[in-house]
């Protein structure tokens, strides 16, 4: 079934040139090694041996700088851009599934973990910007994209929901349940990524019995 599907991997980062992606990756190691304060354009330049003019005509100022590091992060949850005639109830099972089992792993990666302990430490700054900046290129646009596979699931009457963004809150609550919370506050997190396929597997089956249409 796999190789009829047309489709293909839906990334925010499809856009990025191969140099890009990779000034981006040096640029999200530093903050996780380093902090915000190793997260400078003059850092972020010599770590990735490009220039500080190049920094800023491909990615701007430093708020620029990390809108794309996030998006960059975010397009590493894979979704599918798949048409309603090719799915079927096995096809869209397996396609939620590599998602979260792709969300489970993006979040709990030191790079996430890291952009979102330092988005809490700068909730109470005036003019802070990363919180949204977390919100729009990160969540919502990952909850864009696997929007577009429930509303396809929907059309191949797979799927039962009146809110695509009601049913996608309830597919991600089900992924990351509290676990992403307790990793933000300092918890191991070796013994509950051992288990990243199970919860993937038993929070898709929750969804679909919630939201799978009844024949």
């Amino acid at each position: 079934m796999q190789g009829v599907l047309e489709s293909r991997v839906a990334s925010a980062g499809s856009g990025l040139t191969e140099r890009q992606s990779a000034v981006l990756e040096q640029a999200l190691r530093l903050l996780v090694d380093g902090g915000e304060k190793a997260l400078t354009t003059a850092g972020v330049a010599r770590a990735a041996n490009c220039s500080k003019e190049s920094l800023y005509k491909w990615f701007g100022d430093r708020d620029g700088l990390l809108s794309a590091m996030i998006g960059y992060q975010a397009s590493k949850v894979r979704t599918l851009d798949v048409s309603a005639g090719a799915l079927d109830a096995a096809a869209l099972r397996r396609h939620l599934v590599a998602f979260a089992t792709d969300l489970l792993d993006v979040l709990s990666g030191d790079v996430s973990l890291a952009l979102n302990r330092l988005a809490i430490g700068q909730a109470s700054r005036e003019g802070s910007k990363l919180g949204h900046m977390l919100q729009e290129r990160g969540r919502r646009q990952i909850g864009r994209r696997a929007g577009a596979l429930l509303e396809a699931g929907r059309k191949a009457r797979l799927l039962a929901f009146d809110d695509a963004e009601e049913a996608y809150g309830a597919l991600y609550g089900l992924v990351v349940s509290d676990w992403h919370l307790r990793m933000l506050l300092g918890e191991e997190p070796s013994e509950m990524k051992r288990s990243f396929s199970r919860r993937a597997e038993r929070a898709v089956d929750a969804f679909l019995t919630l939201y799978g249409k009844k024949e």
